[in-house]
């Protein structure tokens, strides 16, 4: 059986403090630095919240979080001092930070909760995110507002709560991770992060002239949905994080042959895309469609410098039918999958960049016959360490911009994987009988009931 999280009931408020700039400790240079062209397409211009939950530490007794924190993102800001700029648009839609030095909006509170009300799992989506993340009114632009919002709210437990919301357009998660552990390490004393920040951001361009060389499904209009919002109203939404630890992938590979080589993400990824696909019951020849999300850095010849916090996701895309999906061998659902994570290449992410300047730098073409997925099993936001040690859960707040793959230790102490998911409840329902199936290897590749016939 499908080991599910439910997410917590708990209701509470946080008494806030005033918002202020915190602003870089030194003087930092004046300039205007653009963005590269993977940067600043309209599907990166969304403000993104995530999440750090921390345990009271009887060893920073007497400390404040709050003030620790925030005399460490001064330090901070000084060598990643574009982010206490403010983003300004070209008439062309081109977008550049001027570095004013203005600082980051930051905020501090208390909530009358302990941490262990959370739940023994603390997974998205979060309880009171609104007052956890306060939206200040004026505040929340993509263009000339601060590119950072923090707030730090201490608990009665002695715990804390960190979270951010970030500008995506100025990085992706692992650059949002570089300057959080950057954070980290200034708050215990260091006097500059062991990683130098590099910008050059020129690396991720376009071309002169643009030559795009593959077809970037991931953008291509036509599989729209314009009837999506039928069936995703907020009160028909479920939200059910599933864990995957070492039992659950050894029942999932015995449903492949046993020489058949592939990777954990391969065939969970799989697993999750067959059975949401089934649940959603398409017509048998219904375009379906994989995005994976693929981090590009080691990609490039040579690779991307160290250091470089821009974004460098590339969305390759494979389109199937339900039919051949569903009716196949799980073997050819993992084939595509390791066919679509093969294609992101730096050919590919400078295509992606050709295409982008090209083509207005359009957003992702999401409908409900997409599976997006990302594998954060390498992105460990809970390794942030502000002196408290590491954190309870770090990453995402919310669970409705796609599917991830986290990785999570449980109460008993099993490292595995967790995903949670935000689905139509008759979806889910179907979601968690087709994944029960599965792990109880009923039929994997058989006539299962899945699909409504027009036949």
């Amino acid at each position: 059986m499908a080991r599910t999280v439910q997410p917590t009931s708990l209701a509470f408020k946080v008494r806030r403090s005033e918002p202020e700039l915190v602003v870089p400790v030194k003087p930092t240079p004046r300039e205007y630095k653009p963005l590269s062209d993977i940067d600043d397409r309209h599907g990166h211009r969304f403000l993104h919240p995530g999440i750090l939950l921390y345990r009271y530490n009887p060893s920073m007794e007497g400390k404040d979080p709050a003030k620790v924190i925030r005399d460490a993102i001064a330090k901070t800001l000084v060598f990643y001092y574009p982010f206490a700029g403010r983003l300004k648009e070209g008439p062309t839609g081109k977008l550049s930070v001027d570095c004013t030095g203005e600082g980051v909006l930051f905020i501090e509170g208390d909530a009358d909760v302990t941490l262990q009300q959370f739940g023994d799992n603390p997974l998205p989506p979060f309880p009171c995110m609104d007052e956890l993340l306060f939206d200040v009114k004026g505040h929340g632009e993509m263009l000339n507002c601060p590119l950072f919002l923090i707030q730090v709210t201490r608990l009665k437990c002695g715990g804390f709560i960190f979270t951010i919301r970030h500008n995506h357009t100025m990085g992706d998660a692992i650059g949002l991770l570089q300057f959080l552990k950057a954070v980290g390490e200034m708050a215990r004393g260091a006097l500059s992060p062991t990683i130098s920040p590099v910008w050059e951001r020129h690396l991720l361009n376009a071309r002169t002239p643009p030559r795009v060389t593959y077809a970037h499904l991931e953008f291509d209009q036509e599989f729209m949905d314009r009837n999506d919002d039928e069936i995703t109203q907020p009160n028909n939404m479920v939200n059910l994080s599933f864990f995957f630890g070492s039992n659950e992938i050894s029942t999932l590979r015995k449903l492949i042959p046993p020489h058949y080589q592939c990777t954990t993400h391969d065939i969970l990824t799989a697993c999750l895309w067959r059975c949401h696909t089934k649940a959603l019951q398409p017509d048998p020849d219904q375009n379906i469609r994989l995005i994976c999300i693929v981090n590009t850095r080691s990609k490039f010849n040579p690779p991307l410098p160290l250091g470089y916090y821009g974004n460098t996701i590339a969305y390759p895309t494979t389109v199937t039918t339900a039919d051949k999906l569903c009716r196949s061998p799980l073997e050819y659902a993992i084939e595509l999958v390791k066919h679509t994570k093969g294609k992101a290449t730096e050919e590919y992410m400078k295509s992606t960049a050709d295409f982008l300047v090209t083509n207005g730098r359009p957003g992702l073409a999401l409908n409900r016959w997409s599976f997006l997925l990302s594998n954060l099993t390498r992105i460990k936001f809970q390794d942030v360490d502000f002196g408290w040690g590491k954190a309870v859960y770090g990453g995402d707040a919310s669970n409705t911009d796609g599917k991830h793959l986290i990785p999570f230790t449980n109460t008993k102490g099993e490292d595995g994987i967790v995903v949670p998911l935000y689905l139509p409840a008759l979806i889910m329902e179907r979601f968690v009988n087709e994944l029960n199936s599965l792990l109880k290897n009923e039929n994997p590749n058989g006539n299962h009931n899945y699909i409504k016939s027009n036949m």
